[in-house]
């Protein structure tokens, strides 16, 4: 969807790039995220679980945050826009690994669309790790035998450490793109910043703003 077009026709100023309901799914899992690498942190680095004190606090926090983290998908798949979004998320084009391979991937030379390969490969890497997580999580609980639990248990532990160490990844590509952060604050980006980064998603949606009635 396009907004802030003028009547003449002329490309709108601003993209409709999020809807409520995917920045919300956004904002739901950063704080159940980060909730699960805090109390991680808290309850398996003993400097740092001798100064939390409470470690049946911090246990509980961290089991629950874990059952809950698939249920933002679960609900976010409700809703069409989010269903759009993860069917183009899922589409790796051969202008994908050219931008992949390419040192000027954000000059505007190679078409992006709505998502560009790294946003593919971390919303695949992220909906993974949720699912192993989870499943992990569940058989640390103490539902299967201790064979199990000590599998799952490793898995978890070195998991865990690759995941905060792509969320800091993540949060520094945020950091470094404001307009980006707006896209997912507020729903809405300059075409402008579409056109440069997202061209071929900007095209699409200029075009059918610019042929509506």
């Amino acid at each position: 969807m396009t907004q802030s077009s003028d009547a003449t026709g002329a490309a709108p100023t601003t993209l409709r790039r999020f809807s409520r309901a995917e920045r919300w799914t956004h904002r739901t899992l950063g704080i159940l995220t980060g909730l699960l690498l805090i109390t991680a942190a808290l309850l398996y680095i003993p400097d740092l679980s001798a100064i939390a004190g409470n470690r049946t606090l911090l246990r509980n926090i961290h089991v629950y945050s874990g059952f809950a983290l698939p249920i933002p998908i679960i609900v976010a798949c409700f809703f069409v826009a989010f269903r759009l979004d993860a069917g183009r998320l899922n589409r790796f084009t051969r202008d994908d690994w050219t931008w992949l391979r390419s040192r000027d991937r954000r000059s505007g030379r190679i078409p992006v669309g709505k998502f560009n390969a790294g946003q593919k490969l971390n919303a695949s890497f992220t909906l993974g790790t949720v699912i192993v997580m989870f499943l992990t999580g569940v058989i640390m609980y103490g539902w299967l035998g201790d064979t199990w639990r000590t599998g799952a248990t490793f898995v978890h532990d070195w998991l865990a450490l690759i995941i905060a160490v792509m969320v800091g990844g993540h949060m520094w590509m945020a950091y470094s793109d404001p307009v980006a952060r707006l896209g997912m604050r507020t729903g809405s980006v300059p075409t402008s910043w579409a056109r440069r980064e997202h061209g071929q998603w900007a095209q699409e949606e200029t075009g059918s703003a610019i042929s509506d009635p």
